[in-house]
């Protein structure tokens, strides 16, 4: 892991080819998101008013930039495993959100705040927080209750959405200890996620890429997720661990 990837905000530029990725968790990570939108659409969706032609926007730049393995004919997209996708059956947002890994928020700025809210989301799989408590506030409250972010970093996080160019996106990549390998972790502010007094079975991992939109401007935050236990972490990872390990409850890993 690069020490860029490992800082708030901590960020490296990646080409508009390598935004979108599909690994081996394809089909299962897929077919959990095909679920919780249709069982528990409330939890993991919303879009306020305003942010629809920032939602059709992304949906079109998704399909511009799928990765290998879809077929496309006319405005229905098969999905490597094998399920197809009407891009005109359902909200633009979970049209695209149904064909990717990644999570997809959209975020829209305020001039009176001076800070980006998030307007619209598919949130499948949050490590510890919730949409409901997210959506339409600004990055400093949406960092509620992250260790250190404070009004400094607010400020650097703000400047970092404000300087990304169309066509130049970022990325950072975390890296999180979870006892509980579910990809679904809501979590409420008022009870959040208690530090392990151990180190957990799992690492859990979140590939961040902010970019903008061409024709809105709107802001794009996607999040691609992997969970894995220690025992399968490659030589390189652990390698990356041991060089910059991961904080908690008053020890390092």
């Amino acid at each position: 892991m690069a020490e860029a990837t490992r800082r708030l905000p901590g960020v490296q530029p990646v080409p508009m080819s390598d935004w979108l990725i599909r690994d081996e968790r394809y089909a299962e990570q897929m077919a959990l998101r095909d679920h919780l939108l249709a069982s528990h659409r409330a939890r993991v969706f919303e879009c306020q008013t305003g942010a629809e032609a920032a939602c059709a926007e992304l949906r079109d730049l998704v399909v511009a930039h799928l990765p290998d393995g879809f077929l496309r004919q006319g405005r229905v997209i098969t999905r490597p495993d094998g399920v197809a996708i009407d891009l005109d059956a359902d909200h633009p947002l979970i049209a695209a959100a149904r064909l990717v890994q990644e999570d997809l928020c959209i975020l829209t700025h305020d001039a009176p705040q001076g800070e980006h809210l998030l307007s619209a989301a598919v949130l499948c799989f949050p490590a510890s927080w919730t949409l409901a408590e997210k959506i339409g506030r600004p990055l400093s409250a949406i960092h509620i209750p992250v260790e250190k972010y404070d009004d400094v970093m607010a400020k650097r996080v703000q400047r970092l959405f404000d300087m990304v160019r169309v066509d130049h996106p970022l990325w950072r990549q975390n890296a999180l200890f979870y006892q509980n390998p579910a990809l679904f972790q809501p979590a409420s502010e008022a009870q959040p996620r208690k530090t392990p007094e151990r180190r957990p079975e799992f690492l859990r991992s979140e590939r961040q890429v902010i970019l903008r939109l061409p024709l809105t401007g709107t802001m794009v935050f996607s999040i691609h997720t992997w969970v894995l236990p220690f025992g399968q972490l490659s030589p390189e990872q652990v390698e990356g661990l041991a060089a910059h390990p991961v904080h908690y409850a008053g020890r390092s890993v």
